[in-house]
């Protein structure tokens, strides 16, 4: 099975650039296909300073709905978005006044990619950040989600003059030699090449998965550092920075159901519910949702979609949806749903997250109306528990919500859910400028017609 390679390039054009980000890309496609994928073969798509978040999200979209190994080689700049306070990544229009709306939220990053495992799913990074968002991800660190092998650095802004993406002309470099090692040694290698443009930097080496540590230092070598745990600083030769135990815990289910990594004391965890706020349009003025999986596409159906002790219940979905076994899918994360909501409560974010997943399911289904349903309770139960309507998590909901209602066939339960839309849109208008309006024109017609 061929695998998938995405080549990212972006920094602004102007003032506001802080280093040469497409200058990486001549020596990063010098590297064959296989090499840079780690697979027999690869497709390659390549993106040198593109203009819209959107065209990137759709890129990234497509090449995390590939079957096969994904990497992703991101080279660019980190800013903060001044709103929401979130690490985006700037693209050739960025300015400083504009990130939330011409930069891409580094969440619809991990968003996306979230549904994968981290056994195929590799992010190598090359990132400057701005002052603003070196202190954020310094104390908070750089959130790729659990299941996602993160390798790089992040460097603080230079003192003077364009910065250089010497770790990734590094790793390019290496790799031209015809053999990808795995990538922490891959990782290493880089780093012990260019000990002096690394130095004060944020090193990530996170190998992801459901029971594995990350790590993450700054140069000079301060000791590795389990995720989420130890305390946060930036300063070069400090105790190591560290990036938030990303997740939360999976509930204990009945056999045998329950994973055994599950246990009081585990680091190990699941993604906290959709974080995106994607604002994309498959067609004007409507957001658009992940496109549905493939069940052709991956594999075969497995034999007992369950998992085993210590594996990684979505991993176990996620196989049963590409095998087109939905029913199953769903009932085995209606079960993680259950357990939660008796565990932490029914509006607790362990149970929210499970209804984020089976909200998502009924999209892979084909079934937009049971998905239309669950992301409108979904964002209700989120605004009841005091979320702010701007909340990524929130908008997200909503987002969704209209996406997979912009899709439903039968005009009576477009017609039944509109209006419970056209509410929430009221409260959460969102990113995209329109989205209310849209939802009253649609649900106008739909009142209209006989």
């Amino acid at each position: 099975m061929p695998g998938t390679v995405l080549l990212l390039a972006a920094s602004p054009v102007g003032r506001g650039r802080l280093v040469d980000a497409a200058g990486v890309l001549p020596v990063l496609a010098a590297v064959a296909p296989a090499v840079l994928s780690g697979a027999d073969t690869a497709n390659v798509v390549e993106l040198a300073d593109p203009l819209e978040p959107q065209a990137v999200l759709t890129r990234l979209r497509a090449a995390a709905a590939a079957p096969g190994p994904l990497t992703v080689y991101l080279t660019g700049q980190l800013h903060l978005d001044r709103r929401q306070h979130r690490p985006h990544l700037a693209l050739a229009r960025t300015t400083a006044a504009t990130v939330r709306y011409t930069a891409l939220p580094w969440h619809w990053i991990r968003e996306e990619l979230r549904l994968r495992s981290a056994a195929d799913t590799a992010l190598v990074v090359d990132l400057h950040a701005d002052a603003e968002a070196w202190k954020h991800i310094t104390a908070h660190g750089l959130d790729c989600g659990p299941y996602t092998a993160v390798y790089g650095r992040v460097a603080p802004p230079a003192r003077r003059g364009l910065a250089e993406p010497a770790y990734m002309k590094t790793v390019a470099t290496l790799l031209r030699s015809g053999h990808r090692p795995p990538l922490g040694t891959l990782h290493e290698q880089a780093l012990s090449r260019i000990p002096e443009e690394t130095r004060g930097n944020l090193l990530l080496a996170h190998a992801g998965g459901w029971t594995a540590a990350g790590t993450a230092t700054t140069a000079p070598a301060a000791p590795a550092v389990p995720l989420g745990a130890g305390p946060a600083g930036g300063a070069p030769g400090a105790a190591a920075p560290v990036i938030p135990a990303q997740g939360i815990p999976v509930p204990e289910l009945p056999a045998p159901w329950g994973p055994a990594a599950a246990r009081p004391g585990d680091q190990s965890g699941v993604p906290v519910g959709d974080q995106s706020g994607v604002p994309v349009g498959d067609r004007p003025g409507e957001p658009a949702g992940r496109p549905p999986a493939d069940p052709e596409s991956v594999g075969d159906p497995p034999a007992d979609p369950e998992p085993s002790g210590g594996s990684d219940p979505h991993a176990a979905i996620s196989a049963a949806v590409r095998g087109g076994l939905h029913e199953e899918a769903d009932g085995l994360a209606a079960r993680y749903e259950e357990a939660a909501a008796r565990a932490h409560g029914a509006g607790s974010e362990q149970a929210l997250h499970w209804r984020e997943v089976r909200a998502d399911l009924a999209m892979f289904a084909g079934d937009p109306v049971r998905s239309c349903r669950a992301w409108l309770a979904v964002a209700e139960a989120r605004l009841a528990a005091g979320q702010a309507a701007d909340a990524p998590a929130v908008e997200a909901a909503v987002d969704r919500a209209h996406h997979q209602w912009g899709r439903i066939e039968d005009p009576a339960s477009a017609r039944e859910l509109g209006p419970a839309l056209a509410r929430l849109r009221l409260r959460v208008p969102g990113r995209r400028r329109g989205a209310l309006e849209n939802v009253q024109r649609q649900l106008g017609r739909l009142q209209a017609a006989p």
